[in-house]
């Protein structure tokens, strides 16, 4: 399975102090796994870019650093800068690299975001992807009146409240959270002063007044010269080289001309290679003949090939040995279960067919990944229990005394061994009404998927039942096995029903028969 890298790209309001920026930095690299691409800080706009990237979970635990980091640094009450700005931590998106899909990047923004107005009492927007109200898509529209206006709004007009978080300003401000395609921050330099120039070209080039389709921009004087700012949205839909030369043509009408300009932060290289196939009118030109994507992709494979193969969780079960499992392996088939859950719900999502079910099938999303986790880490839990009951069969039986101690240690030993096995039932249970959720309200496409997760989840409940009674076996009159029993008991009870509306939903909404009771 190819290695998950996601892109993350903060942008905060401070370039004039560059041992502020420093230590933002510092807090993100801090985070082991994340790897720091680029830095830009612009002093006229007093405002920096970052961009870092690496695998998911210390990608979003970074980001969570910066905002909390730029929060203890940056006063907005005294920030002045030519970008539009209504947070310490303006701008926090995350952008999809390989083996990353944009719904998994909506979670993390979405994750973030709650944390971030939990722990750190910042106000917090969605935004692009992760938008949780259409009108709040687009970044511009959040950040209408910037920091000064917001504050007060916030204050009188419900319709500019936060997502999440208090309604309330305070000195960092509020930030903007979301997932959202590669984008190519592109400011073009005029020879001129007059920023109505640069006003008059962005209007024409910019979607909002009739433009390019993913272009957004404004003009504004930096350094003594217009400059026609803008985000390129889709490099491919809207490229580069046509939005420089219509900025050309525009100029002219106005006797100005290009100065210069430059790229903010990244650029993908596939937009760079478009832009010389425009302007060198290459014929035939493929990506391969590139010799440092070539080179990239030799040390990749060389890399790939170097790694030593991991043992295969299936490859322990049948070793021969007695741990791992019944129990480990109810645990995995509840946790691939509980995956397939997560993979129905994140293909509702974002489908307009589905709108009624989107807020519902994300909490289905949280859920499942958590039970995911926890079921995930009983597999070696469970191992660990068995082992726990060897090791307290190996205790000395010497006198009368260590034989009781032995007698107790086995006992406790194996209410453990039991207990791990009705977690994991009562965790594949609540996989099963999950699965039965998105058979009655999730894609229909994706509805067998649905049904298979319910027969996973079914199966590991009663593998992990049969496990629990295994090892409550003689013991029954005990008052401590005879709760666990009736506790698995009423557990059985209730998966009868999920199963059932399982069934149900199948038959219903597909014509499927797939009998789980």
């Amino acid at each position: 399975m190819p290695v998950k890298i996601v892109e993350c790209i903060p942008n905060f309001s401070e370039a004039r102090r560059p041992e502020v920026v420093d230590q933002i930095i510092a807090a993100v690299q801090a985070v082991p796994g994340v790897g720091v691409l680029d830095r830009h800080s612009d002093l006229d706009h007093n405002r920096t870019v970052l961009t870092f990237v690496g695998e998911p979970a210390p990608v979003e635990e970074a980001a969570y650093a910066a905002i909390a980091k730029a929060a203890e640094l940056i006063d907005l009450n005294q920030h002045q800068g030519q970008h539009p700005r209504i947070g310490a931590t303006d701008v926090v998106p995350f952008v999809p690299i390989s083996g990353m899909t944009m719904v998994e990047c909506v979670e993390m923004a979405r994750r973030l975001g709650k944390r971030v107005a939990d722990n750190l009492g910042i106000p917090v927007y969605f935004y692009e992807e992760a938008a949780q109200r259409p009108e709040r898509r687009n970044l511009e529209d959040i950040r209408r009146g910037e920091y000064e206006g917001l504050k007060q709004a916030v204050l009188e007009d419900p319709a500019r409240a936060p997502d999440l978080g208090p309604a309330q300003l305070g000195s960092a401000g509020a930030t903007v959270i979301g997932a959202r395609e590669a984008l190519i921050a592109y400011n073009i330099y005029l020879n001129t002063p007059d920023v109505s120039i640069a006003e008059k070209i962005a209007r024409r080039v910019r979607n909002s007044s009739g433009g390019f389709r993913y272009v957004k921009a404004m003009g504004v004087l930096v350094g003594g010269l217009a400059q026609v700012s803008m985000n390129l949205t889709n490099f491919r839909r809207s490229p580069m080289a046509q939005i420089t030369e219509t900025v050309r043509r525009e100029a002219a009408r106005y006797g100005a001309s290009i100065h210069h300009s430059e790229i903010v932060g990244l650029v993908p290289n596939q937009a760079l290679v478009n832009a010389a196939r425009w302007y060198l009118q290459l014929d035939g030109f493929e990506n391969e003949q590139l010799l440092d994507s070539r080179l990239f992709s030799w040390q990749s494979e060389q890399v790939s090939a170097a790694k030593p193969e991991q043992t295969d969780f299936l490859d322990q079960v049948a070793e021969g040995t007695p741990s791992p499992g019944g129990g480990s392996a109810a645990a995995h088939s509840g946790a691939l279960a509980a995956a397939l859950v997560a993979m129905v719900a994140r293909l509702t999502v974002g489908k307009p067919k589905y709108a009624e079910a989107e807020a519902e099938a994300w909490q289905v999303i949280a859920r499942a990944e958590e039970l995911r986790k926890v079921l995930s880490a009983a597999i070696d839990l469970d191992a660990q229990a068995f082992d726990g009951i060897l090791q307290a069969r190996r205790l000395p039986k010497m006198d009368e005394a260590q034989q009781q101690a032995r007698t107790d240690a086995i006992y406790q030993a194996t209410l453990h061994a039991a207990r791990v096995p009705l977690e994991t039932a009562g965790e594949c249970f609540a996989v099963l009404r999950l699965a039965a959720r998105m058979a009655e309200i999730g894609n229909l496409n994706a509805i067998s998927d649905a049904g298979a997760g319910a027969q996973l989840a079914l199966a590991a409940f009663r593998s992990a039942a049969l496990n629990v009674r295994i090892n409550l076996l003689g013991l029954e009159a005990e008052p401590e096995p005879a709760r666990m029993l009736a506790q698995l008991a009423e557990l059985e009870g209730k998966v009868d029903a999920a199963s059932q509306s399982v069934d149900e939903s199948l038959l219903k909404r597909a014509g499927l028969r797939a009998k789980l009771g």
